[in-house]
C-alpha cells in the first residue's frame, strides 16, 4: 500500500503543479478559450470541490460543505456542459484559490489521521490525485487552444531522438496473457483496470514508434484527406463538416504549427499529435495497416513473455524517469522518436507511455469483474451500449500527463471527432 508520507507528495505535486497553471491574471482564468474547455477558474474550484466531497464528506452529498449547495452544483461536471460554465456566476479567482487551499489543509489533517493499514482509505487518496492529475492535463489542453501572445515558456529541453526507428516495427507473437491489473497489484488503479483476466491474442507487428510529422506530411501530401477511400464513412462525413485538413494547430503551406502562441517548423521526427480517431483511421488505411486493439496495444507495452507475467512499465519496474519517458508536462511536446530507448518493452516497442495518447479502434467497455469505485460516474456512463455516444479508447498517456497515474492498464477514451487532446498514432498490421 502507498503510505502515507508518499500521498502527501504526491497531493503536494499535483497541487504545484495546478497553481503552476493558474498563476494567472483574473481576466484570463475567467476566459474560454473554446466551447470545448471550461475556464481555467472552473478547473481550480473543481479540484477542490472533488477532493472535499471525496476525502471531507465521504462522497456523501448531504454531508455539509464549505460553499453553498447552489455554488457547489456550479461544478458538477454532469449538470453543467463544459460550453455552459463561462456564464455561471463561478467563484472569482481569489475565492477558488482560498476555497482549494482550505480543503488541502483539512484533507493532510484527514491524512495524518489515516490509519497506517487502511487501503480503501489510501485509495481514495490516490483517486483525488489522479482526478487533480487528469484535470491539470486538461487545463494544459485548454492553454494550448488559446489564441494571443504565449504565457508559457517553450517547455523543457527533451533528449534527441535516433534515426532509422520511424516507420519500423516489432513482431508480438500470438498467444495468452494478462489484460489488466488486481487491486493488489496496483492499488491505485482505477476500476476500468481491474480486474486481471487472460486473454489470447493472434500475432501482430506494431509500430516500434508512434507516427512521426514527417510521415503525416507525406499523407497530407499525397492528398490523404481529399481520398474518400481512406477514410470510414463517419470519418469522411466529420472531414468535410469540420473542414479537416491536417492536424490541429498546422499550417501546411508554411510548414509550420502553433504551438502554445508560438509559431515554429513542424519538427518531422517528433510523433504526430492533435488527430482525431478518423484520422488516425485514415492514415493507417493509407499506410496499408490498422490501428491496434487495446488488447493488443496493452500485449506489446506490458507483457514479458519470457517471464510469462506482466511487467509494471514497459521497461520493467523501475519507476518512471526522464531517461525513460516524457512525462508530467514539463516538455510542452512530444520527444523525438527513439528518444528513449531504454525505455523499450519486452518486445522492443518504444515510447509506449508518455508522448502521445495513442489510438485504439476499441470502444470503452467493462472488463470481467468490473465494480464501480467510489467515483461511480467515472468509466460506467460511457461504455459502449450505455446511450452516452461513442468513445475510442486512447493508450499510453502523452508528454501532458503526471508519470504517478499512468500504467500500461490506463485507460483513457474520447469521442473520435476530438482533437485538442494531446492524440497520436502506434501503427498495427496482422502478422
Amino acid at each position: 500500500m502507498t503510505t502515507r508520507e508518499e500521498l502527501a507528495r504526491e497531493l503536494t505535486s499535483a497541487r504545484e503543479r495546478t497553481l503552476r497553471l493558474v498563476e494567472l491574471d483574473d481576466a484570463e482564468l475567467l476566459r474560454q478559450y473554446d466551447p470545448l474547455m471550461s475556464p481555467l477558474v472552473w478547473d481550480l474550484a473543481h479540484i477542490g470541490w472533488q477532493e472535499e466531497m471525496w476525502l471531507l464528506r465521504g462522497n456523501d452529498p448531504r454531508r455539509p460543505g464549505l460553499l453553498e449547495p447552489a455554488v457547489e452544483r456550479l461544478y458538477d461536471a454532469f449538470e453543467h456542459s463544459r460550453a455552459s460554465r463561462v456564464n455561471l456566476p463561478l467563484l472569482p479567482p481569489t475565492d477558488a484559490r482560498s476555497f482549494v487551499r482550505t480543503v488541502r489543509d483539512k484533507s493532510l489533517d484527514a491524512l495524518e489521521a489515516l490509519p497506517a493499514d487502511d487501503g480503501s482509505g489510501a485509495f481514495v487518496f490516490g483517486l483525488v490525485v489522479s482526478h487533480e492529475n487528469q484535470h491539470d492535463e486538461t487545463m494544459l489542453q485548454a492553454l494550448s487552444i488559446r489564441t494571443g501572445p504565449p504565457i508559457l515558456g517553450r517547455g523543457a529541453p527533451l533528449p534527441p531522438g535516433r534515426p532509422g526507428v520511424a516507420g519500423t516495427s516489432v513482431l508480438v507473437p500470438g498467444g495468452p496473457f494478462v489484460l489488466g491489473v488486481t487491486a493488489a497489484e496496483e492499488p491505485m488503479s482505477l476500476d476500468n483496470e481491474r480486474d486481471a483476466h487472460v486473454v489470447d491474442v493472434a500475432s501482430f507487428r506494431i509500430g516500434r514508434v508512434p507516427v512521426t510529422n514527417g510521415e503525416w506530411r507525406e499523407f497530407v501530401d499525397d492528398g490523404g484527406y481529399r481520398e474518400p477511400r481512406w477514410w470510414s464513412d463517419a470519418g469522411w462525413a466529420h472531414r468535410q463538416q469540420a473542414e479537416l485538413t491536417a492536424p490541429k494547430f498546422w499550417s501546411v503551406e508554411a510548414g509550420t504549427r502553433t504551438r502554445f502562441g508560438y509559431v515554429e517548423d513542424v519538427p518531422a521526427d517528433e510523433p504526430v499529435q492533435h488527430v482525431t480517431f478518423f484520422e488516425a483511421e485514415a492514415y493507417a488505411a493509407w499506410a496499408g495497416a490498422r490501428l491496434p486493439t487495446e488488447e493488443e496495444w496493452e500485449k506489446a507495452c506490458a507483457w514479458d513473455p519470457e517471464r510469462g507475467a506482466r511487467r509494471r512499465f514497459p521497461w520493467g519496474a523501475t519507476e518512471p524517469s526522464a531517461a525513460l519517458v516524457n512525462m508530467g508536462g514539463e516538455a510542452l511536446r512530444p520527444a523525438p522518436v527513439g528518444a528513449y530507448p531504454a525505455g523499450a518493452s519486452a518486445y522492443g516497442a518504444e515510447q509506449m507511455l508518455g508522448d502521445v495518447w495513442e489510438w485504439t479502434t476499441s470502444s470503452l467497455r467493462p472488463w470481467p469483474g468490473f465494480t464501480p469505485m467510489l467515483y461511480e460516474q467515472y468509466s460506467s456512463p460511457f461504455f459502449e451500449g450505455s446511450g452516452a455516444g461513442d468513445y475510442r479508447v486512447l493508450r499510453g498517456g502523452a508528454w501532458s500527463v503526471a508519470s504517478n497515474i499512468v500504467r500500461p492498464s490506463f485507460r483513457n477514451w474520447d469521442h473520435p471527432i476530438r482533437r485538442q487532446i494531446f492524440s497520436g498514432v502506434r501503427l498495427a498490421w496482422d502478422a
